[in-house]
Parts: C-alpha cells; structure tokens; sequence
C-alpha cells in the first residue's frame, strides 16, 4: 500500500539580490553551500532588488529572468557576480557576452533587453521586497524570518541553516 498523503512543501530560502553588488557576490559561498547542503528539501530562489546606485543592475536583473527562461537562471546569475567590476565598466555587453559563454541563446537576450519582457517580473520582485522590509542585498527571508546580508555575512548561514533545520523536522512529525 502506498502513501498517497501530500508531500510537505519544501521549505523556501529568497534570496534578494542584485547582480551588480559585490556583497552579493560574497554571498555567493553561502547559497552555494546551502543549495549543496540541502538539495531539493530547499528551494533556493533568486529575487531581484536592483539598486540605483548600480546602473546596470536593472538590466542584469532582467537578463538573470532570461537565463532563468533558458534553463540556466542560477548558473548565469553566479556567472555575472562573478564579474561585478566587468560589468561596471563594460556595462550591458557583458551581459550578452556572458549568456554567449554559458552556451545560452545570446541574441534572445539581446532582444530581451531591448523589448522589456521581464520588466514585469523585476518590478514585482522589487515592490515585494520594499514592501517586506528589504533595503539592501543581500536579504533572505526563510520561514517568515529576514536576514541582512548587507552589513556583514558573518553568521548568516548558520542562521539560515538553524531555521531550515527547524522547518525540516516540523515536516517530520
């Protein structure tokens, strides 16, 4: 006889983030490990909370949505934080160029940019997160808790692990 009871949903780490923050970029140890830690007991999602201070930071968002169309949204996010001071300088060409190396479809990225496809999505992400508190990234919010990334990344995986914990093994009773 087999279980037919519903699955528990997993427990959701947000990660608010812009891919023009070289905090962001630090944090990147952090969710890699938690995404390795966890697997799929974890969904571990990429909000967008673009900054003004960074002007490619929009543009960089909406990218990440096309890569998340693609199939490759994690990859290409990693990709582009890895090249902060690139995109910078170079400013929405390392964009396409990066969708180009990760093997994407750099053309539809192009016309994505152009055409504002994802503004929507980005837009929504924002006003979610200005409307639960978020001012900076990186923020994660996991079990209706918000955690500060922005100020120091000391501690906060520790944290983030001590709630999925907990929410796993509400799960199990």
């Amino acid at each position: 006889m087999s279980d037919s009871s519903p699955r528990p949903a997993v427990p959701v780490l947000d990660v608010w983030c812009e891919l023009q923050c070289p905090d962001c970029r630090t944090a990147l140890d952090d969710v890699r490990a938690l995404r390795a830690r966890y697997g799929d007991r974890l969904e571990v999602r990429l909000r967008h909370f673009p900054l003004e201070k960074h002007k490619h930071s929009f543009a960089a968002a909406q990218a990440a949505e096309e890569a998340l169309v693609q199939g490759r949204g994690w990859a290409y996010a990693e990709a582009v934080l890895a090249r902060v001071g690139e995109l910078d300088r170079a400013g929405e060409s390392v964009l396409v160029g990066t969708a180009r190396e990760l093997g994407l479809d750099a053309e539809e990225f192009d016309t994505a940019l152009i055409d504002g496809r994802h503004i929507l999505v980005v837009d929504a992400d924002h006003a979610e997160g200005k409307a639960i508190g978020v001012t900076g990234t990186p923020t994660y919010v996991v079990g209706g808790e918000r955690l500060d990334g922005g100020k120091s990344q000391e501690g906060l995986r520790e944290r983030i692990e001590g709630i999925v914990d907990r929410l796993l093994a509400g799960q199990e009773g």
